[in-house]
Order: structure tokens, then sequence, then C-alpha cells
């Protein structure tokens, strides 16, 4: 696909043909990382899950062997049911 930089208002941008988007698993609205490597522009789609945090992540930055603990939170402070 050849395209053009062209001026939007104050800024610059590229439209993307449908096609390019299916192939590249990208939706209008979707958050894309734009990066410079070697003189290239690179358009990547943002890793996020569900928001801005990855799960992967979250699991393997706990500690090897951790297992979760019963907590006592108190006595009931309202119409909760035990």
């Amino acid at each position: 696909m050849l395209a053009k930089v062209q001026k939007w208002g104050n800024s610059q941008g590229l439209r993307l043909t449908k096609s390019v988007l299916q192939e590249a698993g990208l939706n209008v609205g979707d958050e894309v990382r734009v990066s410079v490597r070697k003189g290239r522009i690179v358009v990547a789609p943002a890793a996020r899950v569900r928001g801005k945090y990855d799960l992967k992540t979250l699991l393997s930055a706990m500690p090897d062997g951790y297992r979760p603990e019963e907590q006592n939170w108190g006595p009931r402070a309202g119409k909760e049911t035990w």
C-alpha cells in the first residue's frame, strides 16, 4: 500500500485501508505503539488486555511459591450475609 503523510489541523497523519487494518488485526479506535527503528516508522498494536494491565505481566511479578491466606476482615458492618 502506498500512502501519503497528510496534514490534519496541527498534526500529520496517514490513512490506512480497511484491508491493512484487518491484516494487522486492528480496528478503528484501537491503540497502537508508534516507534522509529533504523529510520523506519513502526506501528504495532498496543499490548493491552482489559485496560491498562496485562494479567501475564502481573502474575510474573508474584513470588514463587506464593499461597494466599484467609483474611479476617472483622465483624459485619452492614447487611452482608456470611
